[in-house]
């Protein structure tokens, strides 16, 4: 059969070893997976599915310069079709596919499309698994040739999460080891080592780097856990469990055990971490308040991001009280935690016909959600939250017991309600959690529901005679309305120790999160243990993108471009349903895509921190800070507010109308020529001024400094917030703003 000229001529710029002629510096020469269709030749018919093929390897052939080149051709070719459609697969260019939808055969062509059965389901949720356009895995390889320091209890070798199946080895810098057995790491887990129980005689740890919790499984898979088939939770959440960065490598350091986590094994990881050559460190864990000169965690980041590692934190789940945010200093990322649009359902059926609506997993096979006898112990403070021992002597045996959340763990409340023969537990939450519920794996049936539901349930047990409730789960439940909103439990600001810099700085997921576990496959969990893990695995992608961006221009990306809405185009909710201030959500909540293009960054060198710290602290802690001698008598001391940081604190003291003025250094990371205006949302309190209005750019990693100025219109006390945007054509560079009216 003849070609057609023109679909010859095109098949010979495809196959001819892609001449320079074919070649594009726009990006329109990268090879892509495309499914191609076109029109069934007449008069041409195949009997099997490898003559199909041959015919269009033959045609593919004879196009190439090189005759009968059939090892080319099928280089290209993925796969042929017969059945269902007439066409092939084949990787191919954009504009080859421009080009090849002008010609007669041609019917349709579109990038391959990929399903994903969704279980971590916060790659999808934060939009890294966009297959169309600038997709964040498409664009950073998820994060291939990248390594994730994971500071946690240590690491399950061997569990499909940290299989290597197509990568490659770790970069030359790589100076790490693994104290696993010698099959246990691969190019996925390169490096495992222990810091607890430190034998200082030997000059080893006495314990192995093997995660004896589940936590640090957890916390790594999360961050950078390859893609896993068939990934559950007692049958929720069905399908394909994947880490943020998948193509990242992953070493671990453990430094916590069920006793906690020693300050000198964290320091002592860090420090063996920096040496060894990692990109990202991850430390899913916290010491409250303490002094950057004593804090291990704030000594380590410091040094770490000296080295050009970005170094994330979880900000504590000690909310939704005021002034509970750790990991404060201010070259650290503080990760908050908040939900996403996937939610775990089960109803609570009384007596009376009232159903309500709580969080529950899957009940275990063959359960019966028929009525059960009812019961909550009032008066007894103890039995009422299911303490220890508390429900000895009470009759709760094949009842469903009500449950107050406090004191104790929801796992040891259920624990509790089980060992004294109960049937199923209805968690409640306490007036402070209100409406933040969590879907946990326990013991027995199980729903937690809002505080005020559990009210209802309480005045309904009250008023019956034989008070019963049944549970019915209703599973796995997609696109919740009002998601993100904020986790109870997240900690918040303002920090205890540098009020002046507005923590935490970001929020992202952190509750009913699926990731790899020790004894089962895969275990739910909820914390900003698990939000802060993805923002590791998300800066390992912009790594990726950006290999020359500082710790400081990653985490100006990550903030500046964060959002504050919801999917249902409301504010970000925290836990009462109210909207969330910027000290439960920092910046807002990260988004990924924005992130790798932020157009402008805010800047800092480790050099920048030291006039800052020199304003909190003596010349000799400050030097125990950055390790080497630091003369803080000089003027060259700022306040916490004039630090080049991606948000702005300022304090407005009572009856003094006289300003406020910081000043800010932008960097163009975006297009050569830019221009950026300025737009302001400030509480009417407040009377603000920057200067200049317009910043223009003729050049990448060019600077521009501009001052904002702040003055009180009155009255009005207490925390009030608003924003200050750098608007392009392309990019909206935001950065929160909160103030305090003394």
């Amino acid at each position: 059969m003849a070609l057609p000229k023109p679909f010859l001529a095109l098949l010979i710029c495809l196959f001819a070893s892609l001449p320079l002629s074919c070649l594009h510096v726009d990006g329109s020469d990268e090879l892509k997976a495309f499914i191609v269709h076109v029109k069934r030749p007449e008069n041409l018919s195949f009997s099997v599915a490898e003559q199909w093929t041959g015919w269009y390897s033959s045609l593919l052939s004879l196009a190439s310069l090189e005759a009968n080149d059939t090892d080319f051709a099928r280089s290209r070719v993925i796969y042929s079709y017969r059945h269902v459609v007439t066409g092939f697969s084949a990787l191919l260019t954009e504009r080859e596919v421009e080009a090849m939808s002008k010609l007669d055969w041609f019917l349709h062509a579109y990038p391959s499309p990929v399903y994903h059965l969704m279980t971590t389901h916060s790659p999808k949720f934060l939009g890294l698994r966009q297959r169309i356009g600038n997709g964040v895995w498409n664009a950073t390889n998820m994060g291939q040739g990248v390594i994730v320091g994971i500071l946690d209890t240590g690491v399950t070798p061997g569990h499909p999460s940290f299989d290597d199946y197509g990568l490659p080895p770790p970069p030359a810098k790589w100076k790490g080891r693994c104290d696993l057995n010698a099959s246990a790491c691969n190019n996925k887990l390169i490096g495992a080592r222990s810091f607890i129980n430190y034998d200082a005689v030997r000059r080893r740890p006495t314990d192995t780097p093997i995660d004896d919790e589940g936590h640090g499984t957890h916390t790594a898979s999360t961050a950078a856990g390859a893609l896993v088939k068939h990934a559950d939770v007692d049958g929720n959440a069905r399908g394909v469990a994947a880490g943020v960065a998948p193509r990242a490598h992953i070493a671990i350091y453990k430094v916590c055990s069920e006793i906690g986590c020693a300050g000198y094994d964290i320091l002592a990881a860090m420090d063996a971490a920096v040496a060894d050559g990692v990109d990202v460190l991850s430390l899913s864990l916290g010491g409250g308040s303490i002094p950057f000169h004593s804090d291990p965690v704030a000594l380590g980041g410091f040094e770490a991001i000296n080295k050009g590692i970005f170094v994330s934190c979880s900000a504590g789940n000690s909310g939704p009280d005021p002034y509970t945010v750790t990991n404060v200093a201010p070259w650290l990322l503080t990760v908050g935690a908040s939900t996403m649009d996937r939610s775990f359902l089960g109803t609570v059926k009384l007596g009376d016909g009232q159903e309500w609506e709580g969080a529950s997993l899957n009940p275990p096979r063959n359960f019966d959600s028929k009525m059960l006898p009812l019961v909550y112990v009032a008066g007894d403070a103890a039995a009422s939250h299911c303490l220890n021992d508390s429900l000895n002597g009470v009759d709760v045996r094949g009842k469903i017991v009500l449950c107050d959340r406090g004191d104790n763990s929801r796992l040891e409340k259920a624990q509790v309600v089980k060992s004294a023969g109960g049937a199923g537990i209805i968690l409640v939450n306490t007036p402070e959690d209100a409406y933040s519920t969590i879907a946990d794996p326990l013991v027995l049936p199980a729903s937690n529901v809002p505080y005020v539901v559990g009210l209802k349930i309480k005045a309904y047990i009250n008023s019956a005679s034989a008070p019963a409730a049944s549970l019915v789960f209703n599973g796995t439940v997609m696109h919740t309305p009002h998601s993100p909103s904020m986790a109870s439990f997240s900690s918040r600001g303002p920090s205890q120790i540098t009020p002046g810099i507005l923590k935490p700085d970001i929020t992202g997921p952190g509750v009913n999160i699926l990731a790899a576990w020790t004894i089962q496959k895969f275990n739910m969990n909820s914390g900003t243990s698990m939000s802060c893990p993805h923002l590791s695995g998300i800066a390992a992608l912009i790594k990726k993108a950006h290999p020359d961006w500082s710790p400081a221009a990653i985490k100006s990306a990550i903030m500046t471009t964060a959002y504050v809405t919801d999917n249902s185009r409301g504010p970000i909710l925290d836990e009462r349903h109210l909207p969330a201030d910027f000290f439960a959500i920092g910046a807002g909540h990260v988004n990924p895509r924005k992130a790798i293009d932020p157009g402008l960054v805010y800047d800092l060198t480790p050099q920048d921190y030291i006039p800052y710290l020199c304003g909190l602290y003596e010349s000799s802690l400050v030097e125990v800070i950055v390790g080497r001698p630091v003369d803080c008598s000089s003027p060259n001391s700022i306040s916490e507010g004039e630090l080049n940081y991606p948000s702005i604190s300022v304090t407005l003291p009572a009856n003094n109308l006289t300003s406020v003025r910081y000043r800010r250094t932008v960097t163009n990371v975006g297009k050569p020529t830019s221009t950026y205006r300025v737009k302001l949302d400030l509480p009417k309190e407040v009377s603000v001024r920057v200067t200049p209005t317009k910043l223009s750019f003729n050049e990448v990693n060019q600077k521009r400094r501009f001052s904002i100025s702040f003055r009180r219109n009155g009255g009005g006390s207490g925390a009030v917030q608003g924003q200050l945007l750098w608007v392009s054509g392309k990019h909206v560079v935001r950065s929160p703003i909160s103030i305090r009216l003394e």
